[in-house]
Protein backbone atom coordinates (compact mmCIF):
# COMPACT_ATOMS: atom_id res chain seq x y z
CA UNK A 1 0.00 0.00 0.00
CA UNK A 2 2.86 2.33 0.94
CA UNK A 3 4.42 1.50 -2.32
CA UNK A 4 1.37 2.30 -3.94
CA UNK A 5 0.93 6.12 -2.54
CA UNK A 6 4.57 6.46 -3.44
CA UNK A 7 4.00 5.60 -6.95
CA UNK A 8 0.62 7.40 -6.96
CA UNK A 9 2.31 10.26 -5.66
CA UNK A 10 5.51 10.71 -8.46
CA UNK A 11 2.37 10.42 -10.80
CA UNK A 12 0.68 13.56 -9.79
CA UNK A 13 4.41 15.12 -9.42
CA UNK A 14 4.64 14.38 -13.82
CA UNK A 15 1.60 15.93 -14.32
CA UNK A 16 2.31 19.05 -12.10
CA UNK A 17 5.59 19.51 -14.19
CA UNK A 18 4.29 18.73 -17.43
CA UNK A 19 3.24 21.66 -19.66
CA UNK A 20 0.83 20.30 -22.15
CA UNK A 21 1.10 23.01 -24.57
CA UNK A 22 4.57 21.28 -25.09
CA UNK A 23 3.26 18.26 -25.82
CA UNK A 24 5.64 16.32 -28.69
CA UNK A 25 2.74 16.25 -31.75
CA UNK A 26 4.25 13.29 -32.87
CA UNK A 27 6.09 10.27 -30.83
CA UNK A 28 7.68 7.11 -32.09
CA UNK A 29 8.71 4.36 -29.49
CA UNK A 30 10.72 1.02 -30.10
CA UNK A 31 8.99 -1.09 -28.28
CA UNK A 32 11.84 -2.96 -27.13
CA UNK A 33 12.46 -6.01 -23.60
CA UNK A 34 9.69 -8.39 -24.31
CA UNK A 35 11.62 -11.15 -24.45
CA UNK A 36 13.80 -10.29 -21.36
CA UNK A 37 10.90 -8.86 -19.39
CA UNK A 38 9.67 -12.93 -19.78
CA UNK A 39 12.89 -14.76 -19.59
CA UNK A 40 13.31 -12.47 -15.98
CA UNK A 41 10.26 -14.36 -15.25
CA UNK A 42 11.03 -17.40 -16.67
CA UNK A 43 8.68 -17.38 -19.09
CA UNK A 44 8.17 -18.36 -22.80
CA UNK A 45 9.22 -14.73 -24.97
CA UNK A 46 5.63 -15.06 -26.38
CA UNK A 47 4.38 -14.33 -22.91
CA UNK A 48 6.34 -11.06 -23.20
CA UNK A 49 4.61 -10.32 -25.92
CA UNK A 50 0.93 -10.86 -24.81
CA UNK A 51 2.00 -8.82 -21.55
CA UNK A 52 2.96 -5.52 -24.72
CA UNK A 53 -0.57 -5.31 -25.58
CA UNK A 54 -1.59 -3.94 -22.59
CA UNK A 55 0.93 -1.75 -22.99
CA UNK A 56 0.68 -0.78 -26.45
CA UNK A 57 -3.39 -0.34 -25.44
CA UNK A 58 -2.11 2.11 -21.67
CA UNK A 59 0.20 4.12 -23.81
CA UNK A 60 -2.02 4.69 -26.56
CA UNK A 61 -4.93 6.17 -24.67
CA UNK A 62 -2.27 8.42 -22.55
CA UNK A 63 -0.72 9.71 -25.76
CA UNK A 64 -4.34 10.67 -27.20
CA UNK A 65 -5.27 11.69 -23.52
CA UNK A 66 -2.37 14.52 -23.64
CA UNK A 67 -2.92 15.73 -26.91
CA UNK A 68 -0.62 13.84 -29.31
CA UNK A 69 -1.42 14.03 -33.15
CA UNK A 70 0.62 10.76 -34.21
CA UNK A 71 2.34 7.88 -32.27
CA UNK A 72 3.99 5.47 -34.21
CA UNK A 73 5.47 2.20 -32.73
CA UNK A 74 7.82 -0.34 -34.03
CA UNK A 75 5.98 -3.31 -33.91
CA UNK A 76 7.61 -5.49 -36.50
CA UNK A 77 11.09 -5.09 -38.36
CA UNK A 78 12.27 -5.93 -41.53
CA UNK A 79 15.14 -7.77 -39.60
CA UNK A 80 12.46 -9.72 -37.11
CA UNK A 81 12.03 -12.15 -40.06
CA UNK A 82 15.27 -13.64 -38.99
CA UNK A 83 13.88 -14.68 -35.43
CA UNK A 84 12.63 -18.47 -34.92
CA UNK A 85 9.89 -19.35 -37.45
CA UNK A 86 7.87 -20.49 -34.20
CA UNK A 87 8.21 -16.75 -33.06
CA UNK A 88 7.71 -15.04 -36.19
CA UNK A 89 4.07 -17.01 -36.80
CA UNK A 90 3.38 -16.43 -33.14
CA UNK A 91 3.93 -12.22 -33.79
CA UNK A 92 1.95 -12.45 -36.99
CA UNK A 93 -0.86 -14.09 -35.38
CA UNK A 94 -0.76 -12.37 -32.05
CA UNK A 95 -0.56 -8.39 -34.64
CA UNK A 96 -3.97 -9.94 -36.06
CA UNK A 97 -5.26 -11.16 -32.96
CA UNK A 98 -4.16 -7.78 -31.43
CA UNK A 99 -5.93 -5.63 -33.90
CA UNK A 100 -9.55 -6.92 -33.51
CA UNK A 101 -9.70 -6.88 -29.88
CA UNK A 102 -7.86 -3.80 -30.09
CA UNK A 103 -10.72 -2.23 -32.33
CA UNK A 104 -13.58 -1.04 -29.86
CA UNK A 105 -11.22 0.86 -27.86
CA UNK A 106 -9.93 3.04 -30.77
CA UNK A 107 -12.89 3.19 -32.07
CA UNK A 108 -14.65 4.73 -29.24
CA UNK A 109 -11.34 6.98 -28.21
CA UNK A 110 -11.77 8.69 -31.92
CA UNK A 111 -7.97 6.83 -32.71
CA UNK A 112 -7.20 6.42 -36.57
CA UNK A 113 -4.80 3.83 -37.53
CA UNK A 114 -2.13 3.90 -40.30
CA UNK A 115 0.11 1.41 -41.23
CA UNK A 116 3.45 1.80 -42.64
CA UNK A 117 5.96 -1.10 -44.17
CA UNK A 118 5.92 -3.31 -46.53
CA UNK A 119 2.62 -4.51 -45.96
CA UNK A 120 2.63 -7.13 -49.41
CA UNK A 121 4.93 -9.49 -47.39
CA UNK A 122 2.90 -9.81 -44.87
CA UNK A 123 0.74 -13.05 -44.37
CA UNK A 124 -2.75 -12.89 -45.74
CA UNK A 125 -4.74 -12.97 -42.78
CA UNK A 126 -2.77 -10.27 -40.51
CA UNK A 127 -2.58 -8.06 -43.64
CA UNK A 128 -6.65 -8.44 -44.21
CA UNK A 129 -6.80 -7.40 -40.20
CA UNK A 130 -4.39 -4.52 -40.70
CA UNK A 131 -6.20 -3.33 -43.81
CA UNK A 132 -9.85 -3.49 -42.00
CA UNK A 133 -8.36 -1.92 -39.17
CA UNK A 134 -7.53 0.89 -41.19
CA UNK A 135 -10.66 0.99 -43.08
CA UNK A 136 -12.93 0.89 -39.58
CA UNK A 137 -10.88 4.15 -38.67
CA UNK A 138 -10.90 6.13 -41.78
CA UNK A 139 -12.92 8.67 -40.86
CA UNK A 140 -11.71 9.19 -37.22
CA UNK A 141 -10.47 12.26 -36.87
CA UNK A 142 -8.27 12.12 -33.16
CA UNK A 143 -4.78 10.71 -32.65
CA UNK A 144 -3.17 8.48 -35.41
CA UNK A 145 -1.70 5.35 -34.11
CA UNK A 146 0.66 4.82 -37.16
CA UNK A 147 2.29 0.68 -37.21
CA UNK A 148 5.80 -0.14 -38.32
CA UNK A 149 4.85 -3.27 -39.45
CA UNK A 150 7.45 -5.04 -41.58
CA UNK A 151 9.17 -1.84 -42.00
CA UNK A 152 13.16 -1.21 -42.47
CA UNK A 153 14.12 2.58 -42.79
CA UNK A 154 16.71 1.91 -45.45
CA UNK A 155 14.01 -0.24 -47.63
CA UNK A 156 12.13 2.85 -46.81
CA UNK A 157 15.31 5.04 -48.54
CA UNK A 158 15.78 2.53 -51.21
CA UNK A 159 12.00 2.45 -52.56
CA UNK A 160 12.05 6.74 -52.55
CA UNK A 161 15.41 7.10 -54.65
CA UNK A 162 13.76 4.31 -56.94
CA UNK A 163 10.64 5.86 -57.44
CA UNK A 164 12.64 9.04 -58.01
CA UNK A 165 14.80 7.56 -60.48
CA UNK A 166 12.06 6.21 -62.18
CA UNK A 167 10.01 9.31 -62.64
CA UNK A 168 13.22 11.18 -63.82
CA UNK A 169 14.05 8.22 -66.86
CA UNK A 170 10.48 8.87 -67.88
CA UNK A 171 11.35 12.21 -68.10
CA UNK A 172 8.35 13.24 -65.81
CA UNK A 173 10.89 14.69 -63.12
CA UNK A 174 14.56 16.37 -63.49
CA UNK A 175 16.85 15.65 -60.95
CA UNK A 176 17.44 19.42 -60.46
CA UNK A 177 14.10 19.28 -58.92
CA UNK A 178 14.78 16.57 -56.14
CA UNK A 179 15.22 18.24 -53.03
CA UNK A 180 14.33 17.25 -49.31
CA UNK A 181 10.47 17.99 -49.40
CA UNK A 182 10.45 15.96 -52.69
CA UNK A 183 12.18 13.16 -51.26
CA UNK A 184 9.79 13.31 -48.04
CA UNK A 185 7.03 12.93 -50.58
CA UNK A 186 8.34 9.82 -51.61
CA UNK A 187 8.52 8.57 -48.53
CA UNK A 188 5.56 5.54 -45.83
CA UNK A 189 5.41 8.23 -43.84
CA UNK A 190 4.47 11.61 -46.22
CA UNK A 191 0.72 10.35 -45.46
CA UNK A 192 1.45 11.88 -42.28
CA UNK A 193 1.57 15.65 -43.64
CA UNK A 194 3.14 18.11 -40.96
CA UNK A 195 3.41 15.67 -39.01
CA UNK A 196 5.83 12.97 -40.22
CA UNK A 197 8.78 13.44 -38.28
CA UNK A 198 9.09 12.42 -34.64
CA UNK A 199 9.38 15.11 -32.06
CA UNK A 200 10.41 12.64 -29.83
CA UNK A 201 11.93 9.12 -30.09
CA UNK A 202 11.86 6.76 -27.49
CA UNK A 203 13.27 3.50 -26.90
CA UNK A 204 12.62 1.53 -23.96
CA UNK A 205 14.57 -1.45 -21.81
CA UNK A 206 18.02 0.68 -21.84
CA UNK A 207 19.32 -0.17 -25.63
CA UNK A 208 20.25 3.28 -27.47
CA UNK A 209 20.11 2.30 -30.73
CA UNK A 210 17.36 3.48 -33.27
CA UNK A 211 17.70 -0.36 -34.99
CA UNK A 212 16.85 1.20 -38.69
CA UNK A 213 13.65 3.37 -37.79
CA UNK A 214 12.92 6.18 -39.28
CA UNK A 215 16.11 7.06 -40.65
CA UNK A 216 15.35 10.23 -42.35
CA UNK A 217 12.48 10.83 -40.21
CA UNK A 218 14.73 11.32 -36.62
CA UNK A 219 16.91 13.66 -38.43
CA UNK A 220 15.95 16.24 -35.66
CA UNK A 221 14.15 14.37 -33.14
CA UNK A 222 14.86 14.31 -29.40
CA UNK A 223 16.12 10.52 -28.37
CA UNK A 224 15.09 9.45 -24.62
CA UNK A 225 16.51 5.64 -23.91
CA UNK A 226 14.15 4.34 -20.82
CA UNK A 227 15.54 1.46 -19.17
CA UNK A 228 12.20 0.24 -18.35
CA UNK A 229 11.00 -3.25 -20.41
CA UNK A 230 8.31 -2.55 -22.99
CA UNK A 231 6.15 -4.66 -20.83
CA UNK A 232 6.44 -2.57 -17.13
CA UNK A 233 6.25 0.67 -19.31
CA UNK A 234 3.22 2.98 -18.43
CA UNK A 235 1.65 6.10 -18.98
CA UNK A 236 3.40 7.35 -15.65
CA UNK A 237 6.78 6.80 -17.81
CA UNK A 238 6.19 8.11 -20.75
CA UNK A 239 4.81 11.38 -19.15
CA UNK A 240 8.56 11.60 -17.57
CA UNK A 241 10.16 10.91 -21.04
CA UNK A 242 7.99 14.11 -22.09
CA UNK A 243 9.03 16.20 -19.08
CA UNK A 244 12.59 15.11 -20.17
CA UNK A 245 11.95 16.49 -23.56
CA UNK A 246 10.09 19.24 -22.34
CA UNK A 247 13.65 19.95 -20.21
CA UNK A 248 15.82 20.20 -23.94
CA UNK A 249 16.55 22.94 -26.15
CA UNK A 250 15.60 22.37 -29.55
CA UNK A 251 17.50 24.70 -31.87
CA UNK A 252 17.22 22.47 -35.04
CA UNK A 253 20.73 24.01 -36.26
CA UNK A 254 20.39 27.29 -35.22
CA UNK A 255 20.75 29.67 -32.18
CA UNK A 256 18.37 30.12 -28.94
CA UNK A 257 16.74 32.97 -29.23
CA UNK A 258 17.39 35.26 -25.92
Amino acid sequence: MFSNYLQNDSSLQNDAQLDLKRVPRHIAIIMDGNGRWAQKRHLPRTAGHKAALTTVKEVTKAASNLGVKVLTLYTFSTENWKRPKSEVNFLMSLIATSFKTFMPELIANNVRVFVIGELAGLPPKTLATVQKAMRDTANNTGMILNFAINYGGRDELIKAAKDLATLAVDQQLKPEQIDEHLFADHLMTAQLGQFADPDLLIRTSGEERISNFLLWQVAYSEFVFSKVLWPDYSSAELKANIIEYQSRSRRFGGLKKE
